[in-house]
C-alpha cells in the first residue's frame, strides 16, 4: 500500500513547549516510532508542518542588526531541510539496516494572481497575548489574527498547483526509499512569463499540499496525523462528538474552524473524491489503527 502521512505541528512541538532543538528531536523520535511500522509494511511518503519554525526564523531575521530578514520562500527551504534531517535520522535509527530515507526540498508552483496574496490567513510563528500582538503590528507591520486564546502572525496561503519535483519523488518511491518531502507545504514559487521560476512570500497549507501530493502519487491512503484523536462536530460545546467513519459527501456538509480543522477536512475530501482511496485524520500515535479504520476519522467515497 502506498501511503502519504502528513505530520501536524504536534509532531514537532506541543503547545506551550519552547522551540528548542531538544524538544523537537524528542517529539520527532515519538513520531518516528509511530511511523516505523507503516514504513516496514508499506510504501511511505512523509510530509510535515513548519509554522512555528518558519515564524521564529522570520522573527529572528527581523530582529537582526541590519533588519534584513530572509523572504519566506528561503525560510521555507531552511525549515524543510532542518526538520527533514531530524525525521530522517530518527527513522534511520529504527528501520532495518539497508532501508533508505531521503529528504527532498520540494518546490510547489502557485498562481501569482491567487487572491490569497491579498488576504493572508495562514498562522505562523509563536503565539502572542493581546498587548504583544499590538506591539508586533506597530513594529513589524505584520498581519495578526486570533489563534484560540492568543494571537499569531498570518501570511498568504495560496493554493498549490504543481509539484515540481514529482518525478524525482516517484523515482525514489519506486526504489523503496522513504521520502520526506513537501515539508511545510513546500517552497512556494511562481512561473514568470518567460517560464523561469521565482520564490514568493507565502506559506502553502501543509495539508492541502499533501493532498495534492497524495493524488499525484496515486496513493492508496492519505493520513493527517495531528494532536486531536478525530474530527469533532460542534467542537467546544456540550454536544461535541467525534466522527468515526464518514463519506466525503457527508463531511463536506459540515462547517469547521478555518484555521485548524477545515483545511484538513477539505484536503481529505479532495483526495477521496479524486482518487477513491482512504483518508484518515487523527492522533499520531494511532497511525496504524487509523489505517485499519479502528481509530480517528476515516473518510471514504462510498
Amino acid at each position: 500500500m502506498r501511503i502519504v502521512a502528513a505530520l501536524g505541528g504536534n509532531a514537532l512541538l506541543r503547545r506551550g513547549e519552547a522551540l528548542t532543538a531538544d524538544n523537537q528531536r524528542h517529539n520527532l523520535r515519538i513520531a518516528a516510532e509511530a511511523l516505523t511500522p507503516l514504513a516496514r509494511e508499506h510504501t511511505l511518503v512523509i510530509t510535515h508542518g513548519n509554522g512555528p519554525q518558519v515564524g521564529l526564523l522570520a522573527l529572528q531575521g527581523a530582529a537582526s542588526p541590519d533588519g534584513e530578514a530572509f523572504p519566506l520562500d528561503i525560510l521555507d527551504a531552511e525549515t524543510e531541510g532542518m526538520i527533514g534531517y531530524l525525521i530522517e535520522q530518527e527513522l534511520n535509527n529504527l528501520l532495518p539496516t539497508g532501508r533508505q530515507c531521503a529528504t527532498l526540498l520540494t518546490q510547489i508552483e502557485v498562481d501569482a494572481r491567487d487572491p490569497a496574496f491579498h488576504s493572508p490567513s495562514k498562522p505562523i510563528g509563536p503565539i502572542y497575548d493581546a498587548e504583544k500582538a499590538r506591539r508586533v503590528v506597530r513594529e513589524r507591520g505584520w498581519s495578526i489574527a486570533r489563534d484560540g486564546k492568543y494571537f499569531r502572525r498570518i501570511v498568504a496561503s495560496p493554493v498549490p498547483k504543481r509539484i515540481l519535483e514529482l518525478r524525482v519523488i516517484e523515482w525514489l518511491v519506486d526504489q523503496g526509499v522513504v521520502v520526506i518531502c513537501a515539508g511545510g507545504g513546500g517552497i512556494p514559487v511562481v512561473c514568470r512569463e518567460d517560464g523561469s521560476l521565482v520564490g514568493v512570500e507565502a506559506v502553502i497549507d501543509k495539508d492541502v499540499a499533501s493532498s495534492l501530493l497524495a493524488r499525484q502519487l496515486r496513493a492508496d491512503a492519505f493520513l493527517m496525523l495531528t494532536d486531536v484523536d478525530a474530527v469533532y462536530l460542534d467542537w467546544g460545546t456540550e454536544q461535541t462528538r467525534p466522527l468515526r467513519r464518514v463519506t466525503s459527501k457527508v463531511l463536506r456538509q459540515h462547517r469547521f474552524s478555518p484555521g485548524s480543522m477545515a483545511p484538513k477536512v477539505r484536503a481529505a475530501c479532495d483526495f477521496v473524491d479524486r482518487c477513491g482511496g482512504l483518508a484518515g485524520i487523527g492522533a499520531l500515535t494511532d497511525a496504524q489503527a487509523i489505517l485499519k479504520g479502528e481509530a480517528g476519522t476515516v473518510v471514504t467515497r462510498a
